[in-house]
């Protein structure tokens, strides 16, 4: 199995008025990743608002983007839930709906002890033909899983990386740990990690501004691990710095629909208790994309 690399936007769920699912404003901006570079795009993730779904809904995003981009890049499904059988069932839906990976995301709610982690995890890769992904995220799921407990984890069959979205010491010693597991990469989750992850060894990335600047950020990635540049590549950091803080001021993935507004793509409203940006954001993220320069005046519609 191979393992994701790069950067790997976790797209939005654009929705209708009437808060159903509006699948060809998601092919609008997968043709905007597609267009400016992107590779991978993970789909069913926290910003695609996958726990608002229920399974069909879920079922039928990955389904549709698996088909969208099928032979011009690789998907990775969030297929997390809290039993471990109807994981195992998303993720073998996924598996056939064409993905190359699952993001499966920590046990949560109902705590387990670590070897019930481990368990989990090895329960649903040895019943999936489809790498599997650890979604690390203690900050929504109150789950801290130690660079140790990654590790072991790290070392079963079919686990194939980590969506780390955890300060930069724990990725740093996990980086140390499974540098020599050539089958596993650590992806970093915070967009404010991408330069220091990736300068001290980690394979990529799985954020959210990704959509919004999806080539300065394959730019970015292509300074570091390929041309060696870090000087070059942490003036382009600099510059993107504002947009990573900007897309976690307001309620997530509001914020990130107001900017493919204003670039001229689909967004809509998020489905309750999520809530839109507000019109003090819009104008913000507005400010800040033309600032970088990927909008210039007079062209947000």
């Amino acid at each position: 199995m191979t393992k994701p690399t790069g950067m790997i936007p976790a797209i939005p769920t654009p929705m209708n008025e009437d808060s159903t699912i509006n699948f060809n404003g998601i092919g609008e901006v997968l043709d905007h990743l597609l267009e400016n570079g992107i590779d991978t795009v993970l789909v069913g993730g926290s910003n695609g608002e996958y726990s608002l779904m229920n399974v069909e809904e879920r079922k039928e995003v990955i389904q549709y983007v698996s088909e969208k981009v099928k032979g011009k890049a690789k998907v990775m499904a969030g297929t997390g839930c809290h039993r471990t059988e109807d994981t195992i069932e998303l993720t073998k839906f996924a598996s056939g709906a064409g993905a190359d990976w699952a993001l499966v995301i920590s046990p949560y709610y109902m705590q387990t002890s670590e070897q019930g982690i481990i368990d989990h995890y090895k329960t649903v890769a040895e019943n999936a033909d489809i790498g599997i992904v650890v979604y690390h995220y203690p900050a929504a799921t109150n789950v801290e899983m130690s660079p140790e407990l990654i590790n072991e984890i790290s070392q079963i069959d079919g686990v194939v990386g980590v969506k780390n979205t955890v300060e930069q010491q724990h990725t740093s010693e996990l980086l140390a740990l499974t540098k020599d597991n050539e089958s596993f990469s650590v992806l970093t989750g915070f967009e404010h990690l991408i330069v220091p992850t990736l300068a001290t060894g980690g394979h990529g990335t799985i954020g959210i501004v990704h959509n919004l600047v999806p080539a300065e950020l394959v730019r970015l990635y292509n300074l570091i691990v390929h041309e060696n540049n870090i000087k070059e590549a942490i003036d382009l950091n600099k510059k993107l710095m504002p947009l990573y803080s900007a897309v976690e001021e307001e309620t997530v993935p509001g914020t990130v629909k107001a900017g493919l507004e204003a670039l001229g793509l689909p967004g809509g409203n998020s489905r309750l208790p999520l809530v839109p940006a507000t019109e003090q954001y819009q104008q913000k993220i507005k400010k800040l994309l033309s600032d970088v320069g990927v909008l210039k005046t007079g062209e947000t519609k």
